[in-house]
């Protein structure tokens, strides 16, 4: 009831289950939903979002354009993903979510890229505890 679709989008039958769209969800242009895949009550996805099969997402979510959503998961209710996030986990605390910020560039330097991303906060920490054993103070 009260679902809205917005042209091109792709609705995949269930292949062992349902696929669901409740109550009041609000789909934008050229979304792709996935066999089986349950979207939660006043969910609103905008443009080019793909969820692959079988994932279950809450209610009154938010997902904004070109979000890709692996297969499976389970994502809980309140939560927004920015727009390119990639999903490949599952969510299970309500907030905002955001990922695909590295530019472009080849596997192995992307691959290199990740990992100290992951660790760059702790690294700065490091960075300034250090600067204030050598230099007295630090600028930042």
């Amino acid at each position: 009831d009260d679902v809205e679709l917005g042209s091109g989008c792709t609705i995949d039958r269930g292949a062992i289950g349902d696929t669901v769209i409740a109550n009041g969800a609000r789909l934008d242009n050229q979304v792709h939903v996935a066999h089986n895949v349950e979207i939660g009550q006043h969910t609103a996805i905008a443009g080019q979002v793909g969820f692959s099969g079988s994932t279950k997402v809450g209610a009154r979510c938010q997902f904004g354009g070109q979000v890709a959503i692996s297969g499976h998961l389970d994502i809980c209710d309140d939560v927004g993903l920015m727009g390119r996030a990639t999903v490949t986990n599952n969510i299970t605390k309500p907030g905002i979510y955001s990922s695909g910020i590295l530019p472009l560039e080849t596997s192995v330097l992307h691959n290199k890229n990740a990992v100290r991303f992951r660790q760059l906060d702790k690294m700065a920490r490091t960075l300034k505890k250090l600067e204030k054993k050598v230099f007295g103070s630090s600028d930042s």
